[in-house]
């Protein structure tokens, strides 16, 4: 079948007519066990009816009316956020990349509003994933995503993963900022230790730098916390937020301390969708959820149920995982064999993952989920690894043959 949509993603030839909870029902009526959750968006599931009532609810009022108003919801999730973190600002924007986009130029515009328009540069790591937009590509710095868009947006230091040493090396005069996903989703489910956490705080802060976290996978309770950052006991200046917050609305936000957003005057930033009654009424529904302390301890209490049973399965099958790495419920599965083969497998089980950097597979269930779809998913990850362990043997067996 022809389409017209723009060929830039390589898409399995399935599609799916609706959700309940953490299953996905095909056009065909195949029911899929969801662990990729719109790669970690869909915390809450499938059609959870506190978001449905929330958006039917506010499209029957006003969906949008530009940011030249206020808008209430808007700011009641603000200060929603803010209650529940570090911060003290916050701007929305409709995805990742456009919440990781302020960020940089928030961390830009901090030094020049204290006279220091020369700092800048900003160091990345090597692996990372933020956006896809021309500045988070190159902050990124990923050959795959910069390849043919010409000269890639100055200013991103790039060094490897979660290196203080070689962190230190790469600052100098025009440095401004270091920018770190607490965990790499994209770059295949590293962990950046509370100690590297730490050391990149006090660092910032001995030498006059702004510390910036991209939790647009890791926020929401992915982790176990509701910000990674607090599984670390490490406060950012700036942080970009998205995925979850919206639970499948477009949705993102970059929260800020006051000292940092200081030079993000009127006029300086804007987004026409961003923080729209829609978009803000199905966000502050979310907080309603995860909010709820019982919620946040019923994602750590599963995720460790969840690795408790994948650690079994590596062990049964060590020629087809070879680490079960990450933090709550983003984890990630590093394969032997090539980790499309185990998507693949997995996806002829009727269960969805997500591939990553670093040859992994990532499993994302939505945050909701129960015991007894882990023991499904388990389940379905057994038949798939006992499928590809053999595989070998079977190919084996039929050279020998021939």
């Amino acid at each position: 079948m022809t389409s017209n949509l723009l060929p830039t993603y390589l898409r399995a030839d399935l599609a799916f007519e609706r959700g309940e909870g953490v299953w996905l029902i095909a056009t065909d009526g195949t029911r899929y066990l969801d662990f990729a959750a719109g790669v970690a968006v869909n915390a809450l599931g499938h059609a959870h009816p506190r978001l449905v009532d929330a958006l039917y609810a506010q499209a029957q009022k006003v969906w949008h009316v530009s940011n030249l108003y206020r808008i209430p919801e808007a700011e009641r999730l603000a200060q929603r956020l803010c209650a529940a973190t570090y911060a003290d600002t916050v701007f929305f924007a409709n995805s990742g990349a456009e919440a990781m986009e302020c960020a940089i130029k928030m961390a830009r515009k901090f030094h020049a509003a204290n006279g220091k328009p020369e700092r800048y540069r900003i160091v990345t790591y090597e692996g990372a994933f933020h956006g896809r937009t021309l500045a988070t590509i190159a902050a990124g710095g990923q050959q795959k995503y910069l390849e043919g868009f010409g000269p890639p947006v100055d200013g991103f230091d790039q060094v490897p993963f979660a290196d203080f040493e070689a962190t230190k090396r790469a600052l100098g005069e025009a440095t401004a900022a270091i920018l770190i996903e607490p965990i790499q989703g994209e770059g295949g489910v590293r962990v950046a230790s509370p100690q590297i956490l730490k050391s990149l705080r006090k660092l910032c802060d001995e030498r006059g730098l702004l510390l910036i976290f991209d939790e647009v996978q890791t926020g929401i309770g992915r982790t176990g916390e509701l910000f990674a950052y607090q599984r670390a006991g490490v406060t950012p200046d700036i942080m970009a937020i998205a995925k979850a917050i919206g639970g499948g609305f477009p949705l993102g936000a970059c929260l800020a301390t006051a000292e940092a957003s200081k030079g993000m005057t009127t006029g300086t930033h804007g987004s026409t969708f961003g923080g729209n009654p829609l978009a803000m009424a199905v966000g502050n529904a979310v907080l309603d959820v995860v909010l709820d302390p019982a919620f946040i301890d019923n994602v750590r209490k599963r995720a460790l149920v969840l690795k408790q049973r994948l650690a079994e399965i590596k062990d049964k099958y060590p020629t087809v995982i070879a680490e079960v790495r990450g933090e709550g419920l983003l984890i990630g599965l590093r394969a032997v064999g090539p980790n499309g083969d185990l998507v693949n497998a997995l996806r002829a089980e009727k269960l969805l993952t997500v591939a990553a950097g670093d040859n992994v597979v990532r499993l994302l269930p939505p945050l909701i989920v129960g015991d007894a779809e882990i023991g499904e998913a388990i389940a379905m990850i057994d038949r798939a690894c006992a499928h590809l362990a053999r595989a070998p043997a079977a190919a084996t067996k039929q050279g020998a043959a021939v």
